[in-house]
């Protein structure tokens, strides 16, 4: 457990905070000394983060939200800024993916995925920009390795992360003069629930680690430890960006 804070005075709000990459970010950000705002569909596994980041001397909060619901985003602004009265950071990181040929989605299934990981970006900044902390506000999106290279099998997931990078730097530019950054990170391969289809199939994980340069899935913590960094002060200059952290798959 890191002893640094730095981001100790700064309220911090993470979409898809219940497992996963969102939870991993949450424990870190915790750590660093921000107060959080954790928000997801499932208020047990929230409930249970929570705890977790009020073990580490967190203050936490959840709110339940579909990201996907214009309504229920307003919702949750109203009631973030009811109970923190301001917001520094803002990680967009709810996501989801099916993964199979083109031919067999539904156009149902394609706007599920384009809503969850793209639209749903959208929706949170167009509500949280007028209420960011101008002058230090950081803005992350998780976009992915698979909006910069691609593999068969992924279109929905791939061109919904690829609008991400676009939202990215498009928004890094609106918001510059404000102070507010705006920056895309890009997960390969992790260790977490939406992977579980790979890591629980030997040949596929092999497969996949083969390709990897580093020879392993990347681990929640490295995630969060490079979100903590782009949130925090140290980061000031960085905006309009997009970090790969993926093994080293795309430099090959």
């Amino acid at each position: 457990m890191s002893t640094d804070k730095k981001l100790s005075g700064k309220t911090a709000l993470i979409t898809g905070a219940s497992k996963g990459l969102g939870k991993a970010m949450a424990l870190a950000f915790a750590d660093a000394g921000a107060r959080l705002a954790l928000a997801s569909r499932d208020m047990d596994l929230l409930a249970t983060v929570q705890a977790e980041c009020r073990a580490r001397g967190a203050e936490a909060e959840i709110f339940r939200v579909d990201v996907t619901s214009e309504t229920q985003v307003e919702q949750l602004r109203t009631d973030v800024l009811a109970r923190f009265g301001k917001l520094t950071i803002l990680v967009n990181n709810a996501g989801m993916n099916i993964r199979k040929p083109i031919t067999d989605f539904s156009l149902a299934e394609w706007h599920q995925i384009m809503d969850t990981n793209l639209t749903s970006v959208f929706l949170m900044c167009r509500a949280f920009v007028p209420h960011i902390e101008t002058g230090c506000g950081r803005i992350l999106n998780l976009a992915s390795m698979l909006g910069h290279v691609s593999i068969a099998h992924r279109v929905p997931y791939s061109a919904s992360k690829f609008g991400i990078l676009g939202l990215t730097k498009a928004l890094a530019l609106e918001l510059a003069a404000q102070g507010i950054t705006v920056n895309g990170i890009s997960p390969g391969p992790c260790a977490t629930e939406i992977n579980t289809p790979i890591l629980n199939n030997p040949e596929l994980l092999a497969r996949f680690t083969a390709q990897l340069p580093v020879g392993r899935f990347g681990r929640p913590e490295e995630i969060a430890a490079l979100a903590v960094f782009l949130a925090s002060s140290d980061a000031g200059f960085i905006t309009g960006t997009d970090v790969v952290i993926d093994g080293g798959w795309i430099a090959q």
